[in-house]
This record gives C-alpha cells, structure tokens and sequence, in this order.
C-alpha cells in the first residue's frame, strides 16, 4: 500500500509541476523567454559503429492503455501470464535474435540493451514518470518508472531512468518484481563525441510451473463438485517453493574524432559564421555484459516429481549460471553526402571480444553424492569456465538522407574463436513516392545469417538437465519488404526465410538441431478506418512454416480495435473503445522455468480464444491516462480455453490504470 501511496504522489507531483509552468508571453513580448522551445528528441545508435538516428518519444496520444497488458506485444504472444513475467513472441518475424545467454530471451520484451538506449536532446530538463496497477491486495501489480534528461549545453546532455515492477499474481505462486535502472550521458561535439549508457536489471519470478489440471479452468464443475466458478488463487499449482532470478548489466561507450574543415556560411545579409563540415570519423566503441540466471527449488517432493530427471542432487535445487563479454570495435568511416558524385556513407570496423561462460555445478553443497549420470559426461567439472576470444571484420555502407532513395548495409564474418565461418549480412533499401499529398513508402530488405548456436545450447549441466552436444551452424536467409501509405492508414509486409540448422528444444527440454531446411512464409496487413469520430484499425498475420513440428507457428494472428476518438477541449482528447485479439490454435511450445525456455510439445492445443479489453484513454496536454477492464470476455465470451501456454492460463478479468506525464521543466 506505501509502494503504491508513493507511486501516486511521485506522478501527481510531476503532473502538478508540469501545469504550473509560466505560460508563454503574448507575441508581442520581445524577451527572450517568448521564443518557442525546440521540442525534446531521441536518438538510438546503429551497432557498432554508433550512428545516430532519430527515433519517437514516448508521448503518443492513442491507446496506452495497451502498456501493462502481457499478450498485448504482438498480435500472438505466449506468457505464464503475470506482469513482466517471461513471455515469447509468436510472431516469427517479429522475434528478437536470440541471445548469446539464452536464459535472457524469456526477457526480451522488457529489456534494454545497446540496441534500444536512448539519449535526449532537450534544451530544458525533461522528466517522464509513469505508473500503472491493477487489481488490490494479495493480487495487485504494481509498475512505475521514471526518465530524466537535461542538458549542461547544447553540447552535454545527461540523464537517467529506473524501473520498479511487483506483480503479485492472479495465480498462486506467481510473483514477480523488476528493478532496473540506467544511467546516460552524451557530448556531441563538432570534432570529439561521446555517448555512453549503463543498465542494471534484477528480474526475480515465482516459478508455480503452471497449473495442476487443465479442467480447473476448462470444465471447473468437474473439480469442485458442481460449483462452476473458481478463484484462481486456489487452484493447485505443481510448484509450491521454486523462483528463478535473472540479473545483469550492460555498459556501452561508443566514441568518434571527426576529420574535416570549416567553411562560411552567411545566416542573414550582415552576418556570416565559419561551419564545420566533418568528413570522416575514427571510431572506438567498448561493450560490456554480464547476466546470472539462478533457480531455486526448496521443495524436496516436488523437485524429483515435477523433473523428469534428477543428476546432482536429490534435496532440492540451487544452482546458477553466469556468463561475461566485453568487446572493443575500432572503425573508419566516411561520411554521407560529401558531393553528388559521393552521396553514401561508408565505414569499415574491427570487433575483437572475449567472452567467458560459468557452469553451475560449483553451487552444489560440499559432500553431495553426485548421480551415476554425471559419468556420461566426463568433461564437466565442478565450477567449470569456459572462455572465447572471437574477432570479426566488417564494413558498413549506408545512405540515410533524403526520400527517393535511402538504403543500409552491413556485412561481417567472424575469423578467431567460435565464430571462425560465421557470416551476418544485413541490408534495406526503399523509396517514398508522393502521392495524394502523402508519400507512399516502400522498402524491402535482406538478411544471411551463418551462426554459431550460443555456449550453452552446447554444453550445458544443472541438476535436472545436462547434454554435450556438437551443432553446427545455423543458416538463414531472409527476404522481405513493406509497404505504407499513412493516407489511407495501410501498412503491408511480407517475408520469406529457409532456415537450416535449427535449434529447438525438443519435448524432453533438450536441445536438438534439425538439419533440414524449414521454410517460413509470413505476410501481415495493417488498416485504419476512420468516419467521423469513429475509428476502426485491423490487423492480421499469417504464418507458414514448412516444418511446425520443429517450429510450431500460429497460421493466423487478428487484432481489432474499435474506438470512438474526440476532444471535449483543445488540449483533450478521449479514446473510448473496446479492442480484441485472436489467434488459430497451434501446438504451442511449453514452459520450462529451470531453464527459462519453452519446449515443443504435441498434446495441447493453444488459441482459437478471443482477448477482450474495455478502456478509456485520454490524453490531456503532456499527460496521458487510462481506465481498463482486462479480459472483459472471462468467464461470458469465448469459451474457457484462455491458455497462453501449455498450463499457464492468462489472468481473469482485472480493472487496471495508468497515468504519464511528461515535461520540461
């Protein structure tokens, strides 16, 4: 109740300093404090040569109700159900890569990385705080953050953000919190740049290991002797006493000296200034990231009856694995637009990284009689590290300005340690036509992909899993394009992937590579309706995949949002609405909490099951809030197979609400 308490107080505080800003003088005024205010922006980095590029604030007016919704990230996404909990996306495409450590891939919805750090440009300092919750009591979620950012000058900009998520659980045994925090700061300079960002995060879940029976939430009247409604807080669940915790962090400097020369300039009649134009850039980027995965077992009966498989020990389980890499890229590049006869940038880079991996056997209490088992393996040994020196080589071209023509490349392959064969070759290129006082866009893009398959998919020792495997390389290539035309509110995208080599864990939890090819087809359609006040978007996926024993796929993911949009004043607009999302039932994989990895299986079937929402959505000046009924179908529309994962049912109906502001102070 505190926690929440000062949840409030921190975005109320916020709101009410951000309403009391002295108002802008009349245009007549001629200090300088009557001069608009350039309004904030953000920028990513490109890997690893650290190219800017602009990106959106988190200051969108249409549904942020959607924020603290779970299966709300794609149009099909499998999660044990509770906030910030693990979860995978089913949308082939739209999948992350997998992670070196896999344990983190369970993650990646929520996570940061130097992929996705942000940096602000702002003039004034500028604070976004945000909280959400649902529920009450023993069941309630909980989710604030807060970012600032403010410059020194117009060349320093510093700033900082935090995350603090408890979800309690609709179901037993279903806690989870997040803590995470990040630090950021730039100078960008005519000659010298720097940026640089760090990120902790601790993600700590209750593993419940899903339901006991499937028919308390199928056929309830079965389970309780007539009575057709169940608290899901009493359903028996096959884990009583296991959480796992995943922990880590990431540092990311990337820094440049550009090369070139200053030319004049005139700003008006009178007045002229010497302008730095750069025309190369040396380049020196350090990546550093760690991450441990712990899980803990304590309850001795459960641990040799949930596992199909007990190695080490046989009075619970604690065990842990760790993993560390630091890289240092050191690149050239020539910058874009230089003349017309040189319009492109390009740049080349060195990447030389060392990683090193740690098994989890060292976390077995002295004197413990290991099983039989472990002497199929005899290369593992207690607290056992492995190390990698990897180094790749690789080339960038790129051309990011203007409309008729932009497109990106980017090869490397890996010549030292694990990587030795690999090859990454990435490249877009698209156009924008104008069109009915709008420009048609229109993009298609390449990948190939020769890899190698992460350490631990190749030897791996816990107390209930344990392989040694030799994979080879993982083969893909990709095609695929997109085509978007705001006037009509329409986005088409297509692709085509044969993969070779694929990784899967099998219905055992083990690791097996499928050397055959498997194809995915995939094509999704976008549309926005508008008449009036009324509004209308659709989406839709389909998916093929050649193989769905190896990789199950949903055929067909919906999404409708139907929504009455309209301000009651200038500065406020409601979102009034009810929105649904539906997928085709499919095989989806199962979830292991030991290893924080979902596993094929061919016994249940899961989707074919509307989601509903109902929300209001308002945006008023630079704050946004929502009041949302989660699920409102539950338990009257659609049936009861409302399972995200094999056994993992999604939460009952939950009223939920959010508030964010934003400003500069």
């Amino acid at each position: 109740m505190r926690y929440r308490v000062a949840a409030i107080l921190l975005v109320l505080i916020s709101f009410l300093a951000s309403a009391q800003q002295p108002q802008s003088q009349s245009p007549a005024s001629t200090t300088r404090d009557s001069i608009p205010k350039p309004e904030p922006m953000a920028w990513r980095n490109t890997l690893p040569l650290g190219e800017r590029y602009r990106v959106s604030l988190d200051t969108l007016q249409l549904n942020f109700y959607q924020t603290d919704i779970p299966n709300a990230t794609s149009l099909s996404y499998s999660t044990t159900g509770n906030l910030r909990a693990p979860g995978f996306n089913n949308i082939y495409f739209e999948r992350p890569e997998n992670d070196i450590f896999f344990f983190k891939d369970a993650f990646a919805r929520w996570m940061r990385n130097p992929a996705n750090f942000e940096w602000y440009n702002t003039r004034l300092p500028f604070t976004q705080v945000a909280y959400h919750s649902g529920s009450s009591g023993e069941t309630a979620q909980d989710d604030l953050s807060a970012t600032f950012s403010a410059n020194i000058n117009k060349q320093i900009e510093l700033g900082g953000g935090i995350n603090l998520v408890t979800g309690r659980g609709q179901y037993s045994r279903q806690a989870d919190r997040e803590f995470s925090y990040r630090l950021f700061g730039s100078y960008i300079g005519e000659r010298y740049q720097i940026q640089a960002a760090f990120n902790n995060y601790n993600y700590v879940s209750e593993e419940n290991g899903g339901i006991a029976d499937d028919n308390y939430i199928l056929d309830p009247a079965s389970m309780q002797a007539g009575e057709t409604k169940v608290d899901p807080r009493t359903i028996p669940v096959k884990l009583s006493d296991a959480y796992t915790r995943l922990r880590g962090k990431d540092l990311y400097v990337t820094h440049r000296y550009n090369l070139g020369y200053y030319k004049e300039e005139a700003v008006d009649d009178t007045t002229v200034v010497d302008k730095f134009v750069a025309v190369s850039s040396i380049i020196h980027t350090l990546t550093y990231e760690d991450a441990k995965h712990r899980f803990v077992n304590n309850k001795v009966s459960e641990d040799t009856t949930y596992f199909r498989n007990t190695y080490l020990s046989k009075y619970g389980t604690n065990e842990a694995s760790e993993y560390w890499a630091l890289a240092n890229t050191v690149g050239i590049s020539i910058h874009e637009g230089l003349s017309k006869y040189f319009p492109m940038g390009i740049g080349a880079y060195v990447t030389y990284q060392v990683r090193e991996y740690k098994q989890i056997t060292d976390t077995i209490k002295p004197g413990t009689q290991l099983a039989p088992h472990l002497s199929v393996h005899p290369d593992y040994h207690i607290a056992g590290y492995n190390t990698d020196h990897t180094l790749w080589v690789g080339g960038q071209l790129w051309k990011r300005q203007g409309s008729w023509l932009t497109y990106e490349a980017d090869a490397r392959v890996g010549l030292v340690g694990s990587v030795l064969g690999d090859v990454d070759i990435t490249g877009t290129i698209g156009t924008r036509i104008p069109l009915w006082k709008d420009s048609l866009s229109i993009n298609a893009n390449v990948m190939f992909k020769n890899s190698e398959p992460s350490f631990f998919y190749q030897k791996y020792v816990s107390n209930h899993f344990m392989w040694d495997n030799n994979f080879g390389k993982i083969r893909r290539l990709r095609i695929g394009g997109d085509i978007s035309f705001p006037k009509t509110g329409t986005y088409i995208q297509a692709g085509f992937e044969n993969l070779q080599n694929y990784v899967y864990f099998d219905n055992n939890c083990t690791p097996q590579q499928e050397s055959g090819n498997i194809q995915i087809i995939s094509a999704t359609l976008r549309q926005n309706f508008k008449a009036g006040i009324f509004h209308l978007d659709l989406a839709g996926t389909y998916q093929f995949t050649s193989n769905p024993k190896v990789l199950p796929l949903p055929e067909f993911s919906l999404y409708g949002n139907l929504y009455i949009l309209f301000p009651i004043v200038k500065v406020m607009h409601i979102q009034l609405g009810v929105d649904c999302n539906w997928y085709s039932a499919f095989n989806a994989p199962a979830y292991q909490p030991a290893l924080l990895a979902r596993y094929n299986q061919d016994e249940v079937e899961i989707g074919n099951y509307p989601f509903m929402n109902a929300y209001v959505n308002v945006k008023f000046k630079k704050a946004r809030f929502y009041l949302l009924y989660s699920h409102m179908n539950y338990g009257w529309l659609g049936g009861n197979n409302y399972f995200s994962i094999p056994h993992y049912p999604l939460n009952p109906g939950l009223f939920q609400l959010g508030i964010s502001v934003d400003f500069a102070n």
